[in-house]
């Protein structure tokens, strides 16, 4: 099998590195990452300016750095291997839950694989105090690999591993809430500025990714290019038949 890795974090995340030693253990594994952090980039590719594609050594993988996307990681990483079985994308510093899979660059590289006729599998952790520790999860990444690899579907998954996982649970994605908001702030200068941040989320659903992880359960999440609203198409065409018979 041939395993092709991105991430949004960039080249020298130890997330990245720690799912590259795993992938291994399932078969061939290629690196192709930005070469700075990308995150929340989502799934913007770059098509004003041309991409470089450098050789960048990562211990003993085959590595190489991009100055663009997770997506035109995955993207140009496809067209030079075209044996590609598989997309991996992480493991990212951080979860990539509920809305947050709307901009999340992880999650790109791995949908990016799967537009591309792969099956993609996006990897996040949160940090404890500020630090992860990749060893505590490494037998849950083999359970999750060993789990979808062996399957053709579904073809795209949002993985989150809490820090001390006591098991798997299929989820879904949790939309109740959105948790992006605004902060106004000041500079030295005095002038007026705006971080993007999130806020906590309270009563999250159910089953959903949310839900999972607060439990200490990793959350396999199974998503879908289509974004078609079944109900609404079904109801628009009922409006329009009755208008046509009217």
């Amino acid at each position: 099998m041939n395993i092709l890795i991105s991430n949004d974090d960039g080249i020298y995340s130890p997330g990245l590195l720690a799912l590259a030693k795993v992938a291994s253990k399932f078969g061939s594994v290629r690196i192709v990452a930005p070469d700075v952090e990308q995150s929340s980039m989502g799934h913007a590719i770059t098509s004003a300016r041309p991409l470089n594609y450098k050789k960048t050594p990562i211990e003993d993988f085959d590595a190489f750095r991009i100055n663009g996307t997770p997506a035109d990681c995955v993207t140009l990483g496809c067209f030079l291997w075209k044996e590609t079985d598989v997309v991996l994308s992480g493991i990212n510093l951080g979860p990539n839950l509920g809305n947050a899979i709307w901009h999340s660059g992880t999650l790109a590289a791995a949908k990016q694989g799967t537009l591309l006729g792969k099956k993609g599998i996006a990897f996040s952790t949160p940090s404890v105090s500020g630090e992860y520790n990749f060893d505590r999860i490494e037998r849950f990444v083999i359970e999750v690999l060993e789990l979808l690899l062996k399957d053709s579907r579904p073809n795209l998954i949002n993985v989150n591993l809490p820090p001390d996982p006591q098991g798997l649970k299929w989820t879904k994605q949790s939309v109740r809430h959105y948790d992006g908001m605004v902060k106004p702030g000041t500079d030295p200068m005095g002038r007026q500025h705006y971080w993007y941040t999130v806020t906590p989320i309270e009563d999250t659903d159910e089953d959903s990714d949310r839900w999972a992880m607060e439990r200490g359960y990793v959350s396999l999440t199974p998503l879908r290019i289509d974004l078609t609203d079944e109900t609404a198409l079904a109801q628009a065409n009922q409006h329009a038949a009755g208008i046509s018979r009217g």
